[in-house]
């Protein structure tokens, strides 16, 4: 009687080359496609093979050649919209490559993203693509780096680190959305994110995140473009989950100074804000107007739809994967592609607030 820990043995290149009849250097060599064999051996393995339902031991045949054709991808929150989306461009451009793709979540945790990426080499991956959990602390990159190791930035960069980094340039786009929202009479302008932080935001501090910096230089530029004073008061940085955003929201609807706008960082974060606005009977954009980063379909099916910044988040990572086969294969790059760039989508979720001022451009 079999019991629930016995399983089929695994075909070897022995059994193979048993079966059809040759040596097992021979049937090796056919199955690697690598040295001499004559068409009959080949043929006569690879029937032998396809028989027996052979599959050839991707570790030892790495090691062989030393190559694996896996690439590992280490970004920090799988549940979030925008790294799917960057992981299907990702692997849509790997598996068209010949490549296969090991990912790992980090749940935006360094310690987590320095262990994945040893576990990623361990597995002997060709090269790796990482969306660093911090700008800042990056030594374990650099060291993939200093390897030789293909490697490739996704989303953020890394301060110091020399490697291609595909993102975009958020303080640009983050400019001109709050201009928008400042045209339309907003003052009181929030900003909400789940970059983790020793304590409340201070203009200058030193971020994890170089998006979540570049975005809020942006922010920090249209006030005083305009003239005005930022408050600093509302951006509200170390969003947990949807409970800590939904606290967080309904503290900045709070009170005479109240926000009149909300900018969420992501989409998961829109989604709670959006819920504790109905939660506290208020509506978007009658009581709050709302932005948020990243287009999916369901911002377009709420009432009113959401005005979004939209990133070309695909596009991002089958860039990313393109340029980290182009370096594992050791090819030069190629001329230089457009950039990645976002777009301001105006739609219903931002409208004046109630007690608006006249808007004046400064100087006007």
């Amino acid at each position: 009687m079999s019991t629930t820990g016995s399983r089929r043995r695994d075909i070897t290149v022995a059994d193979v080359a048993k079966a059809a009849n040759v040596s097992k250097a021979q049937a090796a060599r056919a199955l690697g496609n690598y040295g001499a064999v004559s068409d009959d051996v080949r043929e006569r393995v690879l029937a032998a093979a396809e028989e027996l339902s052979y599959r050839p031991n991707e570790l030892a045949r790495s090691m062989n050649t030393g190559k694996s054709n896996t690439i590992g991808v280490v970004v920090g929150d799988i549940e979030n919209p925008h790294f799917g989306l960057a992981t299907r461009g990702i692997t849509d451009a790997a598996k068209k490559g010949g490549y296969n793709v090991i990912l790992i979540n980090t749940d935006e945790e360094r310690a987590a993203e320095v262990e994945a990426v040893q576990v990623l080499l361990d597995k002997r991956v060709d090269g790796l693509i990482v969306a660093p959990a911090s700008s800042v602390e990056s030594q374990h990159l650099q060291r993939v780096r200093d390897s030789g190791r293909p490697l490739v930035l996704l989303d953020r960069a890394a301060e110091g680190l020399d490697a291609e980094t595909f993102a975009v340039d958020m303080a640009a786009i983050s400019f001109e959305s709050t201009k928008y929202l400042i045209e339309a009479g907003h003052r009181r302008i929030a900003f909400v994110s789940t970059v983790r932080t020793d304590g409340p935001y201070v203009p200058g501090m030193v971020l994890d995140s170089s998006q979540i910096s570049d975005r809020l230089e942006g922010i920090r530029r249209a006030f005083e473009e305009e003239g005005l004073s930022q408050p600093v008061d509302l951006v509200r940085l170390n969003a947990g989950g949807a409970e800590s955003i939904r606290s967080i929201t309904k503290d900045l609807l709070a009170g005479p100074d109240a926000a009149t706008a909300i900018i969420a960082s992501d989409g998961l974060i829109a989604l709670s804000v959006v819920e504790a606005i109905q939660e506290s009977g208020l509506s978007i954009p009658g009581d709050v107007s709302l932005l948020m980063y990243d287009d999916f379909a369901w911002t377009r099916l709420t009432t009113p739809p959401l005005t979004v910044i939209a990133q070309p988040v695909y596009d991002m990572g089958k860039a990313a994967a393109t340029a980290l086969i182009r370096q594992i294969e050791g090819r030069k790059p190629s001329p230089e592609s457009p950039p990645l760039t976002a777009s301001l989508i105006r739609r219903g979720s931002v409208g004046a607030p109630k007690s608006a001022e006249v808007y004046s451009p400064a100087g006007g």
